[in-house]
Parts: C-alpha cells; structure tokens; sequence
C-alpha cells in the first residue's frame, strides 16, 4: 500500500533521475499485461523477428516484469535524450559519405545508461533499507517501450518506437525493477492521429501496418543484427546508411519539439562518426575497425558486417573512384563481404561503363 512516505520517495526519485542525467522518468505497476504478450508471441509467430533468435528464446521472461522477476512491484521507466543538433537524413545527398543512425555516433549508450541507471538504483536503496532492486538496459528480456508508455513517458507510435512530446523520438530506454510498491504514473496516450509520415519515409517498406514492424525488411536490422549477406531487394534502397537507419524517426513531426541542447553530453557526437568517407572505412582491417570505433555501439557488429555494409553504400555512390578498393574485396576472406564488393563492382561498372575502343568505333588501327 502507498503512503505518505513513499510518495516522498517516489518525488525525491524524480528529481534525483533528474540529477542523473534522465530527461524521463515514470512509474509503471510490476504486473504482467497478457495482451501485451499475446501480441509479442504474434509477432514472433509471423517470424517478423528475423534471426533474433534471442527474442524468442526468452518470450516467457517478456510477457511482462512478473515473469521475469515475480518480486517486483513497481517499474521505474527512464529515458535519456540523444536529440540530434540537425536532420539525419542530410548525409542522404552527400553519397561518398556513409550513413551513421545518430545513436551510434556517440559514446556507447549501453554503458553510459547503464552507469547512471546503477547509480539511481543505488541512492534509492539507501532510502529504503531492505527493499530490493534490478536495473535493466537493452540487453535483458524487457519491454521498455510498453513499459515506458505505461509510465507516462511517451507512447509507442506508429513506427513502434516510443514518441516524447517533449523529445520526440530520440530517447534512450532504461527500466529499474523494484519490490517498492509505488504509485503508477498515468500511462500516456497515443498522439499520433491520422499521421503517417514514419510510414511513408521507411525506405524498404518495413511496417505491414501501423504499429507492426517486420524486422527483416528493416535496414537497421539488415545492417547491425543480419549476418551474412543482405537480400538482393534491400540493398539499392540502403542508400548510403551503413550503420541503422533514422528515418522513420526523423520523420516524426513531434521531434519538433525535441531540442538537442536536451540531450545527454555523453551522446554528442564524434566528429569521426558523424560524416565518414566510405573510402576510408572500406580500407579497415580489423585492428583499425577496433580502433576507429573504440568505445561506440558499432564495435559490436565487427569488421566484416560493416565493410559489408559500406560495399553497399559504395555500389550506391555512383563513384567510380570507389572501384579500385571495391576491386580489392572481391576475394576477401570473409564470403559475405566478397558477395558484397562483387554486387558493388558490378554496378558501379553499369553505371561507368569503360568507353569503347577505336576498334569497337569502327575506325583503322594499324
């Protein structure tokens, strides 16, 4: 039961996530929500999952909090702000260059949240002697984007991910699993009207519906979780984006009110990440792909998926210029990264056709 003292609490967590660097905070009930498993275990069933096995493998620990620890009581729901300064989709037009989501630009949002969300769970403990605590980031069976919109902190908009009228779509998701029974925040309600931009801006056609995302046809999927090589169908309209994909999010009309001055320092961006030559990242080898993404998000997909990646960009490019390294990876150890450069080289080829001999012009050559 909530009483005088934990609604204390409860405000004194607010400004202390604050402190902490949090831009969003809520309090979600610990319960398990059967609908909202059902519609996972469709989502699943339809294989719109991919090779994700890991969604599946632990579906019973993501029907809801309970199920993955039957203590809890209360959800703390946290979003930290990674608002960018201008329009990810800019680089679009710039085709020598590869396509970073903006995410992915900064310090590795993983540990930085993760810090931070450790440090919150810490100060609370302390006001609560004998009460317990779990702290989650991305990598554990948690709904965070279900969870945040039933604490108030934004709604699961129609491209599935959680929309902030105060920061748009730029947030990053943290949860805080507690046995203090707290006050739920109102869940928030869905804004997103009769508006289809997401829908329209995706580039592969990745949404079969409003609210529904098939993974395997999504380029942030194709480019970070998908091994081996993309399917043939996807990879013209991948454009130059190398590493995830920002548009459904950049569409959004609500991440007008989402200033960059919001975001967390630790999220600014790299200079290295922010407008990368695809010549110089199809010449990494594998100790220069560590060094070079030291620190970042993208560490995680090695060297080969991303020189895969960019050997699509480069197929893309137009750039002529790009064929000799393109060339080079054509026997490279790696089977998907040789498939890759032998579809760029075809058709940079097409578009760059070796002009024709005097020969082949009909005129004497003696």
């Amino acid at each position: 039961m909530v009483n005088g003292a934990t609604t204390l609490l409860q405000e004194r967590l607010k400004e202390e996530a604050a402190r902490l660097g949090f831009a969003a905070c809520g309090i979600a009930p610990a319960g398990d929500d059967p609908q909202l498993g059902a519609r996972l275990e469709q989502w699943l069933g339809d294989g719109h999952h991919g090779t994700m096995e890991w969604m599946e493998a632990r579906l019973h620990h993501r029907r809801g909090p309970q199920s993955l620890w039957p203590q809890a009581r209360s959800v703390i729901a946290l979003g930290m702000s990674y608002a960018p300064a201008q329009d990810p989709r800019a680089l679009a037009a710039h085709a020598d260059h590869g396509r970073i989501s903006v995410y992915a630009q900064g310090g590795d949002y993983h540990d930085v949240v993760k810090r931070n969300l450790k440090a919150l769970a810490r100060w609370l403990v302390a006001q609560a002697p004998g009460e317990e605590v779990k702290v989650f980031v991305d990598t554990a069976p948690v709904m965070e984007k279900p969870l945040g919109q039933m604490a108030g902190i934004g709604w699961q908009g129609k491209h599935t991910n959680l929309v902030s009228r105060t920061h748009g779509s730029w947030l990053f998701l943290g949860a805080i699993y507690t046995t203090i029974e707290f006050a739920p925040d109102a869940p928030h309600t869905d804004r997103c009207g009769s508006c289809t931009a997401c829908q329209t801006a995706c580039p592969t056609d990745a949404f079969p519906a409003p609210y529904q995302l098939d993974a395997r046809r999504c380029i942030s999927y194709l480019t970070i979780e998908h091994k081996g090589p993309v399917p043939e169908e996807y990879r013209a309209a991948m454009g130059n984006r190398i590493y995830g994909c920002d548009d459904c999010l950049a569409a959004c009309p609500w991440n007008s009110f989402a200033a960059s001055a919001q975001a967390n320092r630790a999220f600014l961006p790299r200079a290295e990440l922010t407008t990368p030559r695809l010549a110089d990242l199809l010449a990494l080898d594998d100790a220069a792909f560590r060094k070079v993404f030291s620190g970042s998000p993208i560490k995680r997909i090695g060297r080969d998926r991303m020189v895969r990646n960019c050997l699509y960009a480069a197929g893309n490019s137009g750039d002529a210029g790009l064929l000799p390294q393109v060339e080079a990876l054509r026997n490279d150890p790696d089977p998907a990264v040789a498939d890759a450069a032998v579809w760029a080289w075809e058709r940079l080829g097409l578009q760059h056709p070796p002009a024709p001999s005097s020969e082949e012009e009909g005129e004497m050559v003696f």
